[in-house]
């Protein structure tokens, strides 16, 4: 059985200094990484986005889908000003139509049928087993309905690794197969309920002390702060980081299947991901809650994912899995009571729902998509297939900066009587960022982020002070592997650039260390040459995972290798 999460500080990791770096023939001890092979056409390149594709739907004020437009019937803008449409292409009923005066979208040739590739997140971390396989045995139904171009994969996540179910595949047998494995992986929804119920009881008892001591002035009660209190503060922090960690793996995925051909979906099956967790848990109309430092929430919660969803080109079609779910009154459930006097702040579902909600919304709205809320989770690939069959896709050609900065896109009709759907940003990427993030998605899916193996030799675990340990590695960089440049009278130099990603048993990860590298020889080494370095990692006492990766700026290569280590 898996263990249940426990609450604890971020995950800390600390690099430590480096003994030495030099050239040397291969260690004795030194052994290659393991002999598990990246995902297909997952792993192996940084995304890399020349061209802003953005699909656009166009209504009436009946909500009628309007057809036959061309690319002089719209604005796009850019940050508040006006670019060309660079490429144009309507797809009706799945067919590509004559693009006009601008280009055709790549890759799309008019008269020709335009496939979707539909990419399937499994929450299995929120959601509860009957939910999640309602949903999915829905969606198994539903299959005939992809098209002869079309094409689905799934991936499911448990809170610490991202599994893929099934890659890319058009066979509804071998997907409906995949869909019995999903079925039977194991879900940690009802542990999230056991928390919230937990929290909730918790303010029972803490009530009933109230009234104990003679009652309250409730004027001044403490559920009128404005901000949290330490308990509240904690299953807030506690939720958020589980919401987090969901929101990396989800962003994981889509950029780890980053570039099938067609239109690019994603349905993600959320088990209940909360916009703002400080309100969830006040679950209070009457008592708002400023934004608690350090606890993430709303945009900043789930703008990385919607970033790398606008950034390679994803529409987000977010379902609830759990349907309707605001619950009434119920002490054998350890629902809090109703609120019957001012400042108590006790839950009210129909609150945490919306939050839920909200999220969904969110996820959906800012990259043109629709949630699937309640009822409509028993219609979700119905409708994202419908949804999805006609559109008008414009692309432009940004400026770029590689400075990670979010850019706004508006698209608009010259008719204002006419609605528009469509993604609302893109993201700046710098390389620095895009190479950390594919170490990130190696980490979750426990492979290598690429085919260039690194010697990692992983020594024995040392005790460093109470519930730590002090882990040391040695990497073999081959010489022949990166990029020498004469640096003048003192021979060559490579600059290369060394990250390390940790994840423990509970699925918390640190952060990506991104540590310079000046490799300076007086010649350059020869062919099966290593280049040593040593150093040290100080963490918990838990099994982790660990990814090492050397990318080299001058070739754009990453050297990886991975190890699963305990104490």
């Amino acid at each position: 059985m898996s263990r249940i999460p426990t609450v604890r500080p971020q995950l800390a990791v600390a690099l430590l200094v480096a003994l030495t770096l030099g050239a040397s023939a291969p260690p004795a001890a030194a052994q290659a990484p393991g002999d598990a092979s990246p995902l297909p056409g997952v792993f192996g390149e940084i995304v890399e986005v020349r061209v802003i594709n953005i699909e656009v739907v166009v209504t009436d004020a009946d909500g009628v889908r309007v057809t036959d437009l061309g690319p002089e019937d719209f604005r796009l803008l850019v940050d508040g000003e006006e670019v060309s449409v660079d490429y144009f292409t309507e797809i009706r009923g799945g067919t590509a139509i004559e693009g006009g005066a601008a280009e055709t979208v790549p890759s799309v040739l008019p008269g020709e049928p335009v496939g979707t590739s539909y990419l399937v997140f499994v929450d299995n971390f929120f959601s509860v087993a009957r939910d999640r396989d309602r949903v999915l045995r829905k969606l198994e139904e539903d299959l005939p309905l992809l098209g002869r171009n079309d094409r689905m994969a799934i991936v499911a996540y448990d809170g610490r690794d991202l599994e893929m179910v099934t890659s890319w595949s058009d066979s509804p047998e071998a997907l409906s197969r995949a869909i019995d494995e999903a079925t039977e992986m194991e879900t940690f929804g009802l542990q999230r309920l056991v928390e919230q119920r937990r929290y909730n009881f918790n303010a029972i008892l803490e009530f009933a002390d109230v009234l104990g001591n003679g009652g309250v002035d409730f004027s001044r009660a403490p559920a009128l702060a404005d901000y949290l209190d330490p308990e509240e503060r904690f299953y807030a922090g506690q939720l958020a980081d589980q919401v987090q960690r969901s929101v990396a793996a989800a962003t994981a995925t889509l950029r780890s299947f980053a570039s099938p051909p067609g239109r690019k979906v994603m349905l993600l099956l959320s088990g209940g991901w909360p916009f703002l967790p400080a309100e969830f848990v006040v679950a209070d109309y009457s008592r708002p809650i400023f934004l608690e430092p350090g606890i993430s929430s709303g945009d900043d919660l789930f703008r990385t994912l919607v970033d790398n969803a606008n950034l390679v080109g994803y529409t987000l079609y977010p379902v609830d899995v759990p349907g309707f779910q605001a619950e009434t009154v119920d002490a054998a459930q350890f629902r809090p009571p109703p609120r019957s006097a001012p400042g108590l702040g006790f839950s009210d579902g129909f609150l945490r729902e919306r939050e839920n909600h909200a999220s969904l919304e969110f996820l959906a709205s800012a990259t043109g998509g629709e949630a699937m809320i309640n009822s409509l989770r028993d219609e979700a690939f119905q409708r994202t297939v419908e949804d999805t069959r006609s559109y008008y896709w414009l692309g432009f050609t940004p400026q770029r900066a590689g400075d990670d900065q979010s850019h706004q896109i508006v698209v608009e009709t010259v008719d204002p009587a006419l609605k528009v759907r469509s993604r609302g940003s893109f993201l700046d990427s710098s390389r620095q960022r895009e190479v950390t993030m594919q170490v990130e998605s190696a980490l979750l899916f426990g492979n290598p982020p690429s085919n260039e193996p690194l010697v990692l030799t992983i020594g024995r675990p040392e005790k460093a002070g109470w519930g730590k340990m002090e882990l040391p590695i040695a990497v073999g960089i081959p010489a022949d592997a990166v990029t020498f440049l004469p640096a003048g009278e003192s021979g060559f130099v490579s600059q290369l650039e060394l990250r390390v990603a940790v994840i423990d048993e509970a699925g918390r990860q640190a952060d990506v260390p991104v540590i310079p590298l000046s490799l300076e020889v007086a010649e350059v080494p020869p062919a099966g040459t290593l280049m040593r370095y040593e150093t040290s990692l100080k963490m918990r006492r838990e099994d982790h995972r660990v990814v090492v990766a050397i990318y080299d700026a001058a070739s754009g290569r990453i050297l990886s290798g991975s190890a699963e280590v305990s104490p």
